[in-house]
C-alpha cells in the first residue's frame, strides 16, 4: 500500500511500489497464509510508519488513548493526527512528514507567537501555526505551497497570505484520518 511517505514523488510511477506474484529469490517457495499476529502486526506498523513514530512514542499514545474516555482506536488516531509534524504537513507547509518534521526542528514554525521545535509536540483547539517570517522559512514553504497537493481537513484552516498561517478549529476524529486504517485490529494486538 502506497503511504506517501516521499511527497509528490509517490504520484509518480518511479515509487517503487510493487507487487509480485512470487516472493524474491531464486527457490520461489511459497509463503504460508498469514496469521492473524501477522495482520495486527502490519496494521500496527503500516500507522507507525505513516506517522514517523518510534515503537516506544507508540505505546505512549496508546497508553494515554486507553485511559481517555472513548473509543481507544478513535483516541489513539487523533492523538496521532494532532501531532505538529502531522499538521504542519496537513496544512499544506511541508510536502511529506518527514519534511514538515525537518521545518520544525529547523526552526521554521511557531506556535501561537513561539518557536516550537519539537514534532511530537500535541496541539490543541485554537492553536495558530505560522510560518516564522524570514525568507528562507518563507521559500521553504512556498515552495511546498506551490506544489498544490495540500488537501486540507475539516479541523484545520489555513489562511495564504504573505505568510503562511493556519489554525486548529476542533480535534480530528475518526474520520480526519486520511489513511485507510482498522484501529481495532492495532486495539487488538497492543493490549496484549
Amino acid at each position: 500500500m502506497k503511504l506517501f511517505l516521499k511527497g509528490s514523488r509517490c504520484d509518480t510511477p518511479k515509487c517503487g511500489i510493487e507487487r509480485r506474484e512470487q516472493p524474491p529469490g531464486q527457490q520461489l517457495s511459497r509463503r504460508g497464509k498469514q496469521t492473524d499476529y501477522g495482520l495486527h502486526l502490519r496494521e500496527k506498523q503500516k500507522v507507525k510508519h505513516y506517522y514517523g513514530v518510534l515503537e516506544r512514542q507508540f505505546r505512549r499514545y496508546f497508553q494515554k488513548a486507553e485511559h481517555t474516555k472513548g473509543n481507544t482506536g478513535d483516541v489513539l488516531m487523533s492523538l496521532l493526527e494532532r501531532r505538529l509534524d502531522n499538521v504542519v504537513h496537513r496544512m499544506g507547509f511541508g510536502q511529506s512528514r518527514a519534511a514538515a518534521r525537518q521545518l520544525i526542528n529547523h526552526g521554521h514554525v511557531t506556535v501561537n507567537g513561539r518557536r516550537c521545535d519539537i514534532a511530537s509536540y500535541m496541539t490543541k483547539v485554537g492553536d495558530v501555526i505560522r510560518v516564522k517570517n524570514r525568507a528562507k522559512s518563507l521559500d521553504l514553504v512556498r515552495g511546498s505551497l506551490a506544489e498544490g497537493r495540500a488537501d486540507v481537513p475539516d479541523f484545520l484552516s489555513v489562511t495564504e497570505s504573505d505568510i503562511p498561517e493556519g489554525v486548529v478549529g476542533r480535534l480530528p476524529q475518526a474520520d480526519d484520518v486520511s489513511i485507510p486504517v482498522q484501529t481495532q485490529l492495532i486495539i487488538e494486538l497492543c493490549s496484549r
